[in-house]
């Protein structure tokens, strides 16, 4: 009797010393699974499930450091998963022997889940209540954290929790609101919410557990509710008549793409495709010409202008533009009935559009075959472009993951443009993942998204999110819609991200005036 009596605290313990010791591993397949989450899958209740999952583990840490740990190993698995792409863009199409190129994705994914990590440090730290520490301190860290992933270093806000919802959750509406990370920050506190739900029904005073429990409830119930209930708003409204856009996808593959041989045929594909059309938009991808826009034969570019004014209206091109100067640019050209204009890229991608701290790091470019390593960034107050009756705001590539970036151009844009080269990834989940980036951009400022890509996802994105047109990826096409402009300005494109950063440092400063008095006085 007494024996098995002392086998029960025997057994907890034991248990006990097993789920802290497999916390990381625990913690790495949270974060690896939530990657399923996103798109391609579109799982969106899963992240909410597996973030609840690490916060539950950070209220079972002993120490800061413990819960630091945890949120290290769920955002490496998380990154190590969800941009292993980084590896085919290094190897397959840069060159990078296979040992850098793994070493340095994992160095690069190790290097984000830093910012996990210091959310369980910051959320574990304070002597806060249960309550208030995950209901409000653990879901303001994690969306700062995430919102310091977006700038730090130029940022890399790729995969913030908030896309993950984009566009069918309800926390989707929070998007016109409150940008990306208020929608992260809508799925923090519901998987904080959840994390003190549990503590609460195992609480052993039944009229307190009762009582809160619906309180809790129903506060869950009106985050998503709210969400729902702003997803039904048109935010803004129809500018002009509807106008035909027609989106170009060559499918030339990266490693054919610069070369001398294949220059001819490029520029026949997509003068070809450009023919076909009789749309006032013709939009081609990213760098699609493969020559700066100088040495671009005057006849061939006459040749598309005459097509354009044929409909009524411009062409669009993606072409490195080189000045006199020597400086050269990633930039998006026009010609048509409008006056040529130009959008050139400001804000480049670090070793493949520029090389930071040359001197330190210069090295690496030389392990790397990736022509055009050191373009001159755009100015970033550059206005929309008025072509085929439209005011049109360009972004490319990746300028489409800063989205405080692109309401620069708002509102007065009616249009917003997308052209990208994602050959680099390969047959990965990147396109796929850019593509729900663009899904939120357009839910954020209340405007058509139009994509055009070399291998895909070209397409068209409604306001409301969701893809009413796309090409299948790796083939050539022509993706033509009818799309109608819009006007007006949604509260993110009015305050940006300021609004879900207020709600972070408020709920930061709730969290500590809630912590109890003694606490404090030990604290200090």
């Amino acid at each position: 009797m007494n024996k098995t009596t002392d086998d029960v605290p025997n057994t907890l313990s034991r248990l006990s010393f097993i789920i802290h010791h497999s916390s990381f591993i625990i913690a790495f397949f949270l974060g690896a699974l939530t990657v399923a989450g996103y798109a391609p899958f579109y799982f969106y209740p899963l992240p909410v499930v597996t973030l609840a999952g690490l916060f539950y583990l950070w209220s079972q840490a002993a120490t800061a450091r413990a819960a630091a740990v945890a949120g290290f190993a769920f955002g490496l698995g998380f990154f190590l998963f969800g941009v292993s792409w980084v590896y085919v863009s290094l190897h397959d199409f840069g060159s990078m022997p296979a040992p850098l190129a793994a070493t340095a994705t994992f160095l690069f994914c190790a290097f984000l889940a830093l910012l996990p990590a210091a959310a369980g440090y910051a959320t574990a730290r304070p002597r806060a209540s249960h309550a208030a520490r995950y209901g409000l301190l653990a879901p303001a860290a994690w969306t700062l954290a995430e919102w310091t992933r977006g700038w730090i270093f130029t940022g890399f806000p790729w995969l913030a929790t908030g896309y993950s919802q984009v566009p069918d959750s309800p926390l989707a509406g929070y998007a016109p609101v409150l940008g990306i990370y208020g929608i992260t920050l809508a799925t923090a506190v519901t998987a904080g919410l959840i994390v003190v739900l549990e503590r609460r029904l195992t609480d052993k005073a039944e009229g307190k557990k009762a009582r809160t429990a619906t309180v809790y409830s129903f506060i869950l119930l009106a985050i998503w509710l709210t969400g729902w209930v702003l997803s039904q708003i048109a935010w803004t409204t129809p500018a002009g008549a509807p106008f035909a856009a027609s989106l170009l996808q060559g499918n030339v593959e990266q490693d054919q793409k610069w070369r001398a041989d294949r220059l001819r045929s490029t520029l026949t594909l997509y003068e070809t495709l450009a023919n076909s059309v009789n749309s006032p938009l013709i939009i081609l991808p990213e760098t699609a010409l493969p020559l700066f826009l100088e040495q671009v034969p005057r006849d061939y570019l006459e040749a598309l202008a005459a097509q354009a004014r044929a409909n009524g209206g411009d062409v669009l091109i993606g072409v490195p533009e080189r000045l006199p100067g020597g400086e050269y640019y990633n930039s998006a050209v026009t010609f048509g009935t409008a006056p040529s204009q130009s959008y050139r890229k400001s804000h480049l991608v670090p070793f493949g559009e520029f090389i930071p701290l040359r001197p330190v790091l210069g090295w690496i470019v030389s392990t790397l075959a990736i022509p055009l390593q050191d373009f001159s960034r755009g100015q970033a107050d550059q206005r929309p472009l008025a072509i085929a009756g439209q005011r049109v705001a360009v972004n490319i590539c990746y300028e489409d993951a800063f989205g405080e970036e692109i309401i620069r151009q708002l509102p007065e844009a009616t249009v917003l443009v997308n052209i990208s080269n994602v050959a680099w990834f390969g047959q990965s989940i990147a396109p796929q993942q850019h593509l729900q980036i663009a899904q939120a951009r357009a839910m954020e400022t209340g405007r058509t998204m139009l994509r055009a890509t070399n291998t895909g996802v070209t397409a068209v994105v409604d306001p409301r999110g969701a893809v009413v047109a796309a090409a299948p990826g790796f083939t050539i096409a022509t993706v033509t819609h009818m799309v109608q402009g819009y006007s007006g300005a949604t509260p993110y494109v009015r305050w940006g991200n300021y609004l879900a950063l207020a709600f972070c440092l408020a709920m930061i400063a709730a969290a500590a005036l809630s912590t109890p008095s003694a606490a404090r006085s030990a604290a200090s």
